[in-house]
């Protein structure tokens, strides 16, 4: 039973960290097109009042989500970095409403969850 689970939960690490690193290293390197598509206008509104400047704020974001991808994929600190990947995406999810593309992030909020909630392996009964 162990040796399902250590597989099942490595192919879903390795599928979120994917895809956890892809936009992170994507908001480094466009971050005007995420800003324009994808930034709500009261976050740039809120990047500007504090001084960040939105660019910043979406470098800030992509490190997150590389950093993210980094801890699912090594396992450390997973359950606390997926708990708030989760949240991020749930933020998102918020801000956007339920559409065709952020419905995509219900599945991978799920897939968080998951992590969050894995059982430990036990080693002695």
């Amino acid at each position: 039973m162990f040796e399902s689970l250590r597989y099942s939960q490595l192919s879903l690490r390795i599928g979120l960290a994917f895809v956890f690193l892809w936009f992170g290293v994507d908001a480094f390197l466009q971050p005007a097109y995420w800003v324009q598509a994808w930034m709500p206008d009261f976050v740039q509104r809120l990047t500007v009042g504090v001084g960040m400047g939105t660019e910043n704020a979406m470098f800030l974001f992509g490190m997150f989500e590389v950093i993210v991808a980094v801890s699912i994929a090594t396992g450390f600190f997973m359950r606390y970095f997926a708990a708030a990947a989760a949240a991020f995406l749930l933020g998102i999810l918020v801000t956007h409403g339920l559409n065709e593309v952020v419905v995509r992030d219900v599945g991978i909020i799920a897939g968080l969850i998951a992590l969050v909630l894995w059982p430990e392996r036990r080693y002695f009964s």
